[in-house]
């Protein structure tokens, strides 16, 4: 860990609320999320907390739709030195997007951040890291838009995204843009993700502590990790129709990520994206 230890890693949080996730989609359609009770506020509020106890910096990749009922929340994480970055303003997945209504959408969700911010948003996360082979074009639409680094693609076979043969670390688009993949160690010759989300819920969590510790020692290279505000929430409610496979998901292990998250923290040296990726871009 001495050599890890030197590093300050990428800590990244994508703010949504639970009811947003994609999986859920068929149960909760977009012209009802005015009607369903919201909890995130609450939850980021947690996460500064934390951050703060362990005097770590983060970057968080907010939804236009969040912000624009929560500005205060916004102000908070920028107020407490955090990045505020973009998500999207629907959580709408770019690969269900026309290029014309992909960039419609990352342009409001960037103006509204700015307005409430009155700082520059520089940083974008595609919802479901839903840039793939079939939509690359969507990174001339952020670069376009004035995005400078995207994290959008996970070198990683999953059954929903993923590049498995894309970079396994930042690199630099003829466009400009740098996108910034979430992390993977290399083992048996493919790419396993160690950068979090709901594998860092699923496995113990030595196994994450491990994955990032050889990201820093062996590769000697930052890595980025990533989760959501609703995976600290074990009371949120639950969807009784999702299938058993989203139910699995997206619930397993809720109780257990709070404390997960306070060790991470203590085990790593964790930053912003923007600062800790800032030569590459």
């Amino acid at each position: 860990m001495n050599a890890a230890a030197r590093i300050t890693n990428a800590f990244t949080c994508d703010v949504e609320d639970y009811f947003q996730v994609s999986a859920l989609a068929p149960h909760f359609p977009r012209s009802q999320w005015d009607s369903v009770p919201c909890r995130v506020e609450r939850n980021v509020d947690r996460v500064l907390e934390l951050l703060a106890r362990h005097g770590a910096r983060g970057t968080f990749f907010t939804l236009g739709w969040v912000a624009e009922r929560y500005p205060q929340l916004v102000r908070r994480i920028a107020d407490a030195g955090h990045e505020v970055a973009s998500h999207g303003y629907a959580h709408e997945r770019a690969s269900d997007l026309s290029p014309e209504a992909f960039k419609a959408d990352i342009r409001l969700a960037k103006a509204v951040l700015e307005d409430i911010t009155g700082a520059a948003v520089t940083g974008y996360r595609a919802p479901s890291f839903s840039i793939g082979t079939a939509n690359l074009w969507a990174h001339d639409c952020i670069a376009e838009v004035g995005y400078r680094y995207s994290s959008s693609v996970y070198p990683v076979k999953h059954d929903h995204y993923g590049i498995p043969d894309a970079p396994r670390f930042p690199w630099r688009l003829p466009n400009g843009l740098v996108e910034v993949p979430v992390s993977t160690v290399r083992l048996f010759g493919r790419n396993w993700p160690a950068g979090g989300g709901g594998f860092f819920r699923l496995l113990p969590y030595s196994l994450s502590r491990w994955q990032i510790a050889r990201v820093n020692a062996d590769d000697r290279r930052p890595a980025i990790f990533y989760f959501h505000p609703w995976e600290i929430d074990p009371e949120q409610p639950r969807v009784t129709g999702a299938t058993a496979k989203t139910r699995f998901r997206h619930y397993i292990n809720l109780q257990h990520t709070q404390a997960r998250l306070d060790r991470l923290l203590a085990d790593f040296s964790w930053g912003r994206a923007d600062e800790v990726f800032r030569d590459a871009a």
